[in-house]
């Protein structure tokens, strides 16, 4: 799904439109983080949503708002930037390269291509800021995945 509302009161009706079309309760927990999210400034991670809104929901735990996050992204009302799982990755390959991320299971391949590496940034990016490094992730299913859904269908 994508969109560019960014009205408070239009993201919270697509919200609820979407967990109920879904089949999925539109809770007092999930209702919080979401207007976390809504009213917060930049990319919050998990953490700053869990500290913010533990004041008011002094029963939620960080677990639950990882979760509910996940929920959130798996069904297009936002988007994850890095690995989508609680760990923070490292790699000791330093040389240009780019990643796959599967969604599924969470493994990270390393890819080279000369083409991304060298793509061509436009003013838009140069205006935010000095480019240092260009390291894209693409996100989608791995074959083993993919491989593993197909027999269990058959």
């Amino acid at each position: 799904m994508q969109r560019h509302e960014t009205d408070p009161e239009a993201l919270l009706e697509i919200f609820q439109k979407t967990l109920i079309q879904a089949g999925i309760k539109v809770t007092h927990q999930r209702l919080e983080i979401f207007k976390e999210l809504c009213k917060t400034a930049g990319h919050p991670d998990a953490e700053t949503i869990y500290k913010n809104i533990a004041s008011k929901l002094p029963t939620i735990s960080l677990d639950t708002v990882y979760r509910t996050l996940q929920l959130f992204a798996k069904l297009g009302l936002i988007d994850i930037f890095g690995t989508q799982y609680s760990r923070m990755r490292f790699d000791t390959n330093t040389k240009p390269h780019h990643h796959f991320i599967c969604t599924n299971c969470g493994t990270i391949y390393d890819f080279y291509s000369e083409e991304l590496s060298n793509l061509n940034i436009p003013d838009a990016v140069r205006k935010i800021g000095e480019i240092q490094k260009i390291q894209l992730e693409i996100k989608g299913i791995c074959h083993q995945c993919a491989n593993e859904a197909e027999s269990t269908k058959t």
